[in-house]
């Protein structure tokens, strides 16, 4: 570990406030893994709100780390593109070198027909429907966790129910249900992050991907349309001849949004219930604030950290000139700090006045697609909870190991014990 690693470790703060400005990058891996992140993004957002960091493991780019910045870059998408083909949603150029497009990756008309052909199946009628097949599935899944004995939360439960949901969603081959698990971390990771060794080791895995729903999707378009995403992708006028490198593309999108997301925030929420321990006592006296505290809970852990776009033309933001072609980063963890957006920031607090007030799901045209259903999962998975061990706190016995990346903001690990 170099001197200057060293000493960002052991004190971030002072690190990151006695470092010059223009070294300042909030995008390395490492401060997310070592959780080191806060006192950098405290700076920017005081100092340097639209930030402009010349040198980064992925090139340069603008840091965006104010709450209206952030909204004003979020609601101007014919200047702020998404498209993949000038670099995409993530801060790594990774769709662009896989050569994948997706609805989320893309501009407005043809993002608007692919987004309103797969959104029914997270619409409310169909969520209504959903919702006992979850609480079932919740419910035997917290009733065959071991008691009094320490286990992984990450792999008990929060993979667990994911994946499950993304096997009811996808109408995916239950026994192949964690190859979707494998996908989603693949799709995200990093060579070198511990999931993949190499660009060709993902690119491989990825392909092994697409073939396996290319089998799934040739069953359903000869067959009657189904209430599934592929059905309802195979039988769409706007997304039937979609090529093999789009629709794994959307595949990829669906797999993650619906993975990543809400595992992170099952996670976190436990977490951050054990870190402040009057709230999950607030919560067993009166369990009705979980509504309050899912969104909560999702703006605290804010699973995904960025997202970004290219300026399409020369434009002002924050005062900065930032010019066409250039990357522009928008840190949703730094927007859902803000102090001048949001009352007190930095405390976890389950009965907030307003909740929804974050930045977690995006915002305009590329606000999450499945944001209700995670909301959903998320709700059920505390309902679930209280009901068995309603005088009993699941209890954090050691440090989560965190995910290496700038994008996803996860837990690889987070042992946890249920006293009986």
């Amino acid at each position: 570990m170099s001197e200057a690693a060293t000493a960002r470790k052991l004190d971030p703060a002072s690190h990151a406030y006695s470092i010059p400005l223009d070294q300042i990058d909030v995008s390395d891996p490492e401060l997310f893994r070592s959780y080191t992140l806060w006192p950098y993004f405290e700076r920017l957002r005081r100092e340097d709100p639209v930030h402009y960091c010349p040198e980064s493991q992925f090139g340069a780019y603008w840091a965006v780390t104010k709450y209206k910045d952030i909204m004003q870059v979020e609601t101007s998408h014919k200047i702020f593109s998404s498209d993949t083909e000038l670099g995409g949603i993530t801060i790594e150029d990774g769709n662009a070198k896989l050569g994948l497009p997706m609805f989320i990756a893309m501009d407005p008309p043809k993002h608007d027909e692919q987004r309103k052909t797969v959104s029914p199946i997270v619409s409310p009628e169909n969520l209504a429907k959903l919702e006992s097949t979850i609480r079932s599935r919740v419910g035997n899944i917290l009733d065959g966790l071991p008691l009094n004995e320490t286990f992984d939360w990450v792999e008990h439960v929060s993979i667990e129910l994911t994946t499950q949901m993304l096997a009811t969603l996808f109408d995916f081959p239950w026994e192949d249900r964690r190859k979707l698990t494998r996908w989603s971390d693949v799709a995200t990771a990093q060579p070198g992050s511990g999931i993949i060794d190499s660009w060709e080791q993902k690119m491989a895995e990825v392909k092994e991907c697409g073939e396996y729903f290319a089998g799934l999707w040739n069953q359903r378009v000869n067959a009657e349309p189904g209430n599934d995403l592929i059905s309802m992708m195979a039988h769409s006028d706007v997304m039937r001849h979609m090529s093999p490198e789009e629709f794994l593309g959307n595949l990829l999108l669906l797999i993650v949004g619906g993975n990543d997301t809400t595992r992170n925030s099952i996670s976190g929420g436990l977490l951050a219930l054990n870190e402040n321990p009057e709230q999950y006592r607030k919560l067993r006296e009166n369990p009705s604030l979980i509504t309050s505290m899912v969104p909560e809970i999702i703006r605290w852990q804010t699973p995904l950290a960025h997202m970004r776009r290219t300026a399409r033309v020369d434009t002002e933001l924050g005062g900065k000139t930032i010019k066409a072609g250039e990357k522009v980063v928008m840190w949703y963890v730094s927007g859902n700090r803000d102090e001048d957006a949001i009352e007190r920031p930095n405390d976890f607090i389950i009965d907030r006045a307003r909740p929804r007030q974050h930045l977690s799901f995006g915002f305009g045209i590329h606000r999450c697609v499945g944001n209700r259903l995670a909301e959903l999962q998320l709700r059920i998975v505390w309902e679930e909870i209280l009901k068995r061990w309603p005088n009993t706190e699941i209890e954090v016995m050691g440090e989560p190991r965190r995910v290496y990346s700038s994008f996803v903001k996860g837990y690889e690990t987070l042992p946890v014990r249920i006293r009986a």
